[in-house]
């Protein structure tokens, strides 16, 4: 057999070309026919004999490669089989031999296994995919169609890889194509539910609105392909609130602004949210004239609205705005018709950002009145201040501790019964409510019986009756505290107001109520408001609260540091800096960012180094914490400037506090600007010491980058 193999091999070396798999096939398990067969190869070799289809390549391993995968015929075969029976693991194994033997197959095979391991669930499947969709990319000669590159990334994103999932759309990005909206809409939908996929994800917005901006100064006519719409905003902004982003959050709501997109119900609700972490009031309060004269249908939705604009109100310690927009929650919806909120007829309404002075200010397009039923956003929020019932906005005991202790902190007593007085009337029908007895109670559970009995004349001055429980809270608090010449000033009181006061024997109250009183406090209290104690709770706590609050002298500062850096009056904002260093007053993170984002737009980047030694100086005294927002902002204006210590001195920082730092943003941004620096400069032909410590640091930026 052997030598007639022999015969048919030298005489026709044809029959070697196209049928020596099959004999490789059915000898390959015998050792000395094997042997034998190398001996003729090689004797073929030697003799020029071509074997077109059975190439050896020096770096192969002939343990890894079977016989059965050395032919072209046969590896194309096994590839396609197992595709075919959706055998992953062992298509994989054949892909990588084929291309060690002859390079990458035909590039419709190529994207039928690129979606085929898309469609796996399985992260190690899709990791694979992406592997080879970056191999494929370094081959000039090939071509990868869009819509599998757009599958992959969503089969990423669904898995919870952003990383990857954001380098397809990054590098599609790059060729100016993007997926289609809803398909876009849907892979920020998954990216933003991790820390990571929200930090990825708005970074990744930022990087599409640039180059939409850029596209349409160019008039391109591709510029509307790029351009992301409110749903992606309102996502993204979601997720800056979700995982506390708020700095950033401010970014994108300015990008939302350059790029045209208008914002409807569920992005003024995010906004307000951003801006009350912010501390930003006068930018909130410039859309309360726009939320507040919408009709009834809209109370529930714009709820956090109000609770996050009165929250800013108790931050500056603004309490008679505090009391104002209480009462004014519900004052001018009646006379407005009801509106269908799935309509959207109404023309966007332009709101300012920044100062309303500045010419090339920006304005932010909304429509209040747009509220997408089917938003894949979810309407929480905290309910400290603000409550929703009976189709009407109310204060929380909360939001009432914080009017009171404000009140008696200002010394306004007559003011916070004015307060009550004018929500008993624009919230609760006669008798409905019993809301100033509470407040009257609550003061009385804290000592503060002369303030309660101050509000208890102011009522009766204005003739509103209150009920009995009040005066005889106030009068047991008097007896308690043997205070009786208060007593019987109640006690006259309560005989020209007619009241009688039912004790728990039903005791009519008379000129012996003294010791009647004194013998039953506990059946007293029992009688109370059930809403008592939880407003007394309230207070309570408010009072110890109000000890550790931030001073509102630190938001009323950075307001106006933030006023002058949109103006662009960077000398305005820093004589502010400098003042709150001869107050002692420790600047905040928002200080930072304001004045960054200042200098940046003017690049003045020498400045900003200064202001980072600055933050060092205060962070090495543990009183102040950084995000990863103002890191990051930092970084790439250091990276802008071409200050390079300072931008791994960023990195450094970040990696010690465990943040995630995106390579590739700052990749892009060093390639954009300083892609030829110091390119083919040497150390040692570094003119000055200075210059040799910088290439250093370019050196290590780029290795930890990976440019090449």
């Amino acid at each position: 057999m052997a030598i007639k193999l022999t015969r048919k091999v030298f005489v026709n070396p044809c029959f070697l070309s196209y049928n020596c798999s099959r004999f490789l096939v059915r000898l390959s398990s015998d050792h000395d026919t094997r042997f034998f067969l190398s001996k003729i190869f090689g004797g073929l070799q030697e003799s020029g004999v071509v074997c077109r289809h059975l190439s050896f390549s020096p770096a192969t391993s002939l343990e890894r490669l079977s016989w059965e995968g050395s032919s072209h015929t046969v590896l194309l075969t096994k590839l396609e089989n197992a595709l075919k029976d959706l055998k992953l693991d062992e298509a994989w194994e054949t892909f990588n031999d084929f291309i060690r033997l002859y390079g990458f197959p035909n590039h419709l095979l190529v994207s039928r296994f690129i979606t085929q391991l898309s469609y796996s669930s399985s992260p190690c499947s899709l990791q694979k995919a992406y592997d080879l969709v970056m191999m494929v990319l370094k081959e000039k000669s090939y071509h990868l169609q869009p819509d599998i590159l757009v599958k992959l990334a969503l089969s990423l994103s669904r898995a919870q890889m952003p990383i990857p999932s954001s380098t397809i759309l990054r590098l599609m990005l790059e060729k100016g194509m993007l997926p289609p909206i809803n398909v876009l809409q849907l892979l920020f939908l998954h990216m933003v539910k991790t820390e990571v996929g929200a930090c990825i994800a708005s970074n990744l917005l930022i990087q599409i609105c640039d180059n939409y901006v850029q596209f349409c100064s160019g008039k391109s006519p591709c510029a509307n392909l790029l351009k992301p719409d409110t749903v992606i905003f309102n996502l993204v902004l979601d997720a800056c609130v979700r995982f506390g982003s708020p700095l950033k959050g401010q970014q994108i709501i300015e990008l939302m602004s350059q790029t045209g997109v208008v914002a409807d119900g569920h992005s003024i609700i995010i906004i307000a949210q951003i801006h009350e972490i912010n501390g930003q009031r006068d930018e909130l309060k410039k859309f309360k004239d726009h939320v507040a004269p919408l009709p009834v249908a809209f109370v529930s939705h714009y709820r956090q609205f109000y609770e996050c604009l009165l929250s800013l109100h108790f931050k500056f310690d603004d309490i008679d705005a505090a009391a104002e927009l209480l009462l004014d929650m519900n004052r001018s919806r009646g006379s407005h018709p009801m509106d269908d909120p799935g309509k959207d007829s109404q023309k966007p309404r332009f709101v300012p950002i920044g100062s309303q002075n500045l010419r090339n200010g920006l304005k932010i397009q909304i429509m209040p009145e747009l509220i997408h039923k089917d938003s894949a956003l979810k309407e929480e929020g905290k309910s400290d201040l603000v409550l929703f019932r009976d189709k009407k906005l109310l204060p929380s005991n909360r939001a009432l501790s914080k009017l009171i202790n404000g009140y008696k902190r200002h010394g306004k007593m007559d003011e916070l019964s004015k307060f009550l007085l004018g929500l008993k009337k624009e919230l609760y029908s006669s008798g409905e409510s019993s809301v100033i007895c509470d407040v009257i109670d609550a003061c009385i559970s804290l000592g503060w019986v002369e303030i309660a009995h101050d509000i208890l004349d102011d009522m009766e001055s204005s003739g509103d009756s209150l009920d009995s429980s009040a005066y005889m809270a106030l009068l047991t608090a008097y007896y308690k505290r043997n205070m009786s010449r208060e007593a019987n000033v109640l006690l006259k009181q309560v005989r020209k107001a007619g009241l009688v006061i039912n004790l728990a024997n039903n005791i009519v109250l008379s000129k012996n109520v003294p010791s009647n009183v004194g013998r039953s406090p506990l059946s007293i209290k029992e009688a109370s408001s059930i809403y008592q104690p939880s407003l007394s709770k309230c207070l309570v706590e408010e009072v110890s609260d109000a000890e550790k609050a931030v001073s509102h002298i630190i938001y009323e500062l950075n307001s106006s540091i933030y006023f002058f850096s949109k103006a662009k009056m960077m000398g305005d904002a820093l004589n502010i800096y400098r003042r709150m260093q001869e107050m002692k007053i420790q600047p905040t993170e928002h200080t930072f960012m304001y004045l960054v984002c200042g200098y940046s737009s003017l690049e003045m980047y020498r400045d900003i180094t200064i202001l980072w030694g600055d933050m060092k100086r205060i962070m090495e005294t543990g009183s102040l914490t950084l995000s990863s927002d103002l890191y990051e902002f930092f970084l790439l204006n250091f990276l802008r400037g071409g200050y390079f210590e300072r931008v791994m001195e960023a990195i450094g920082y970040m990696n010690k506090c465990n943040m995630y730092v995106d390579k590739w943003m700052y990749k892009s941004e060093y390639l954009k600007i300083h892609k030829n620096l110091y390119r083919s400069l040497k150390a040692s032909k570094a003119r000055t010491e200075a210059q040799g410590k910088r290439l250093e640091h370019v050196k290590a930026f780029k290795k930890w980058a990976g440019i090449n």
